[in-house]
C-alpha cells in the first residue's frame, strides 16, 4: 500500500467521526417522543400531511399493527412502481421512446427498489424513461430509505420504553423520516453534485460526432455519432447514496462520469453513504439515555470495516498475482498507479475504488464506481464478505443498525451462558422470544444466499448467464445472491441477469430478506418495549466497554465465517491459489487431485 492509500482512508474517517455526532444529535431530535425545536419548525408541513393523508399522529400502535402497515405499503409501492414500469411507452417525459419493460424484469425491479436492494438487471438510459426514473425509482429510494429508518426508531423505542403496550406510529416515523432527513440532506447534496457536473435536466438525448473519426465507416452510418445520455441524474444520485440504495441512473453507475465526474464528487457520495447509518448510532445511544451505547455500536462498525477496506485496497494495489512472475512494471510511482488498474477509473485510481467498494458493499448500497468482476480475488472477496456478514456493518439506512442489534442480542445471550446469568441488554432481560427473534434476523439472509446459490449452481438456467469459466463464474453467481438476500444491489456484473430464472429468483430473495427479517425485529421490539427496566448488577454484562466491542465483532465475524467459508474456498479463495500458483492452476483446469 502507499502513503496516498492510507491517507485517503484516514481522511474519510476522520470526516465521518466529525460529522456523525451533529447528524446523530439531529436524528434524535426528530423522533424524540416529546416537542423540540426541529419538530416544532417543520410542524406546519408535517401537520399538512398528515390531514391529506387521514392519519393519526396521536396512536401508538402495536407491533402487529406497526409490522402491517410497513407491509401494506411497501406492497403497494411495488405494485405502483411495475405499474409505472409497464406503462412507461404511454406516459410522458421518454425522450427516448422507450418500451415497456418486460414483465419478469419489471417485477424484478420494483421489488428492487421498494426493498432498498437497488439490483438492475437493465441498463437506465436504455430501459426506463425520466418519468419512470423519477417518479418511480426515486421515490421509492425515498420512501424504502425511510420505511428502513422507520423500522429502527421502533426498535429503539423497544429498548428505551418500559411496560408500553406500543412502539410508535409507523405513518409518523415514515413522514419524519423523509420529511426531516432524506429530503433536505438530498436536495443538498444534489446540489453539490450539480456544481461538479452531475447532469440535472429534462433534455433529450444529445447526438455529437466523436472527436476522432472512424475509419472505413459508410458516411450516413450510426458509428459516426455518438448518443449521450441526460436527463435528472443528480437528484436521484443523491438519495441512492443518501438512502443506500444503489441504484444508478446510468447503466455505469458512479463509474459514468455524468453521476460521478471529479474526485470531490466521489468522495462525497462514499461519505453519503455511510453518513446516516453512522449517525442513526448516535441517535440509538441518546434514545435509550447512554450515549456510551452508540458510540460501541459505531466502534465495532469501524472495527470490522477499517481493516477490511485496507486489505481490499492492498490487494488492489498489489496487481494482479498471475502477472507477478512476468515482466510488468505493478509498483506505484509518479507516473502510473500501478497496481490492479482493470476495471477502473483513472480520475479515482485504486484506493478510492477499492473504498468505495467497500463501503458500498458494507453499507448495503450497492453503488459502484468500478466494476467489481475485475477486481483481483482477494480484493473481490472482501466487498462479497461484507454483504454475507448480513450487510450490519453499518449496512442499510436503519436495516444496519437494527441487524446489528440482532447480533448484540445473541452476544449478550452468549455471554450470559458463559457466566449462568439471564441476559440482559440495556435493561432489558433476553428470553426465548427474543433470541428466536434475533437469531432469524441473523440467519435468514445468510440461508437464503446458501440455499440460492445452491439452487442456482444447479439449475441450467443459472448457469447459462455466467461469463467466465471456473472459480470465477461461481464467485459471480455467489455475489449475485449474496447482494439479492443482504439487499445490497451490486454485481460482479459478468453475469447476464435479466433472464426470467434470474429475475424471480433475486425477486423472492430480495423480498425474504427484507421484510420477515423487519418483521422478526418489530417483534422482538413489542415484546421488550412490554418489559420493565431490570437495575443494573454486579453480574450485568456491561455493554460500552472494549470488552463488548470485541464481543460483538467475534460473533458477527464468526456467523460470517461459519457460514460462507465453503463457498468461498470455492469461488474467490480457489481463484487466488490458481492465478497465485502455476501447479495448482494446473491441477484444477485438468481435473486432478
Amino acid at each position: 500500500m502507499t502513503t496516498n492509500d492510507v491517507l485517503q482512508v484516514a481522511l474519510f474517517v476522520g470526516v465521518l467521526l466529525l460529522l456523525v455526532r451533529p447528524v446523530g444529535s439531529y436524528l434524535a431530535c426528530v423522533f424524540a417522543d416529546r416537542p423540540n425545536r426541529v419538530i416544532r419548525f417543520g410542524g406546519p408541513v408535517e401537520r399538512a400531511v398528515y390531514r391529506l393523508c387521514g392519519i393519526h399522529p396521536d396512536e401508538d400502535m402495536g407491533w402487529v399493527r406497526y409490522a402491517s402497515a410497513m407491509l401494506l405499503f411497501n406492497l403497494l409501492g411495488v405494485l405502483w412502481l411495475y405499474a409505472l414500469e409497464r406503462l412507461q411507452a404511454w406516459l410522458p417525459l421518454n425522450p427516448g421512446h422507450l418500451g415497456a419493460v418486460p414483465p419478469d424484469l419489471a417485477i424484478n425491479t420494483a421489488m428492487s427498489f421498494v426493498t432498498n436492494t437497488d439490483w438492475q438487471a437493465y441498463a437506465g438510459e436504455s430501459t426506463m424513461s425520466y418519468l419512470t426514473q423519477m417518479l418511480g425509482l426515486a421515490v421509492q429510494n425515498f420512501l424504502s430509505a425511510a420505511t428502513g429508518i422507520a423500522v429502527l426508531v421502533a426498535v429503539v423505542r423497544g429498548f428505551s420504553r418500559g411496560s408500553a403496550r406500543g412502539v410508535g406510529n409507523f405513518w409518523v416515523d415514515l413522514t419524519r423520516g423523509t420529511l426531516y432527513v432524506l429530503t433536505p440532506f438530498a436536495l443538498v447534496i444534489a446540489l453539490v453534485l450539480v456544481s461538479q457536473g452531475v447532469v440535472q435536466n429534462f433534455r433529450p438525448y444529445a447526438t455529437v460526432p466523436p472527436v476522432q473519426a472512424t475509419e472505413h465507416v459508410e458516411p450516413k452510418s450510426a458509428d459516426r455519432v455518438q448518443v449521450m445520455p441526460m436527463g435528472p441524474a443528480a437528484s436521484q444520485v443523491a438519495i441512492k447514496q443518501l438512502g443506500t440504495n444503489g441504484g444508478g441512473f446510468f447503466n455505469a453507475n458512479s463509474a459514468h462520469p455524468f453521476e460521478n465526474p471529479t474526485p470531490l464528487s466521489n468522495f462525497i457520495e462514499v461519505l453519503a453513504i455511510f453518513l446516516l447509518p453512522g449517525g442513526l448510532c448516535l441517535m440509538f445511544g441518546e434514545q435509550v439515555g447512554d450515549r456510551r451505547q452508540g458510540w460501541a455500536i459505531l466502534a465495532t462498525m469501524l472495527l470490522i470495516f477499517v481493516p477490511l477496506a485496507l486489505a481490499t485496497i492492498a490487494a488492489e494495489q498489489a496487481g494482479n498475482p498471475a502477472l507477478h512472475g512476468l515482466a510488468v512494471d505493478a509498483q506505484a510511482s509518479a507516473l502510473q498507479a500501478g497496481g490492479n488498474m482493470e476495471g477502473k477509473e483513472t480520475r479515482f485510481g485504486i484506493a478510492s475504488s477499492g473504498l468505495f467498494a467497500t463501503v458500498t458493499t458494507a453499507a448495503s448500497c450497492g453503488a459502484v464506481n468500478a466494476m467489481h468482476d475485475s477486481f483481483t480475488p482477494l480484493g473481490g472477496l472482501v466487498p462479497m464478505w461484507l454483504m454475507q456478514l448480513g450487510e450490519v456493518v453499518f449496512g442499510g439506512v436503519g436495516s444496519g443498525l437494527y441487524g446489528m442489534l440482532a447480533f448484540a442480542v445473541v452476544a449478550v445471550f452468549i455471554a450470559g451462558l458463559m457466566v449462568g446469568r439471564t441476559p440482559e441488554y440495556l435493561g432489558k432481560k433476553i428470553q426465548a422470544y427474543e433470541m428466536k427473534m434475533a437469531a432469524l434476523a441473523v440467519l435468514l439472509p445468510c440461508a437464503l444466499a446458501v440455499v440460492g446459490t445452491a439452487i442456482a449452481v444447479t439449475a441450467p438456467a443459472g448457469v447459462a448467464g455466467v461469463a467466465n469459466p471456473g472459480p470465477h463464474g461461481f464467485s459471480e453467481i455467489l455475489y449475485a445472491l449474496s447482494s439479492a438476500a443482504n439487499n445490497n444491489g451490486s454485481a460482479f456484473a459478468g453475469l447476464s441477469a435479466d433472464t426470467p430464472f434470474w429475475n424471480v429468483l433475486l425477486a423472492v430473495c430480495m423480498f425474504l430478506a427484507r421484510f420477515p427479517l423487519a418483521i422478526a425485529m418489530l417483534a422482538m421490539a413489542g415484546s421488550l418495549a412490554a418489559k420493565r427496566h431490570v437495575p443494573p448488577s454486579a453480574g450485568t454484562l456491561p455493554t460500552h466497554t472494549p470488552l463488548f466491542i470485541g464481543l460483538l465483532a467475534c460473533v458477527v465475524i464468526v456467523v460470517g465465517a461459519l457460514t460462507f467459508l465453503p463457498a468461498l474456498a470455492l469461488g474467490p479463495i480457489a481463484e487466488y491459489l490458481m492465478t497465485s500458483s502455476p501447479t495448482i492452476s494446473g491441477l484444477m483446469t485438468s481435473g486432478g487431485p
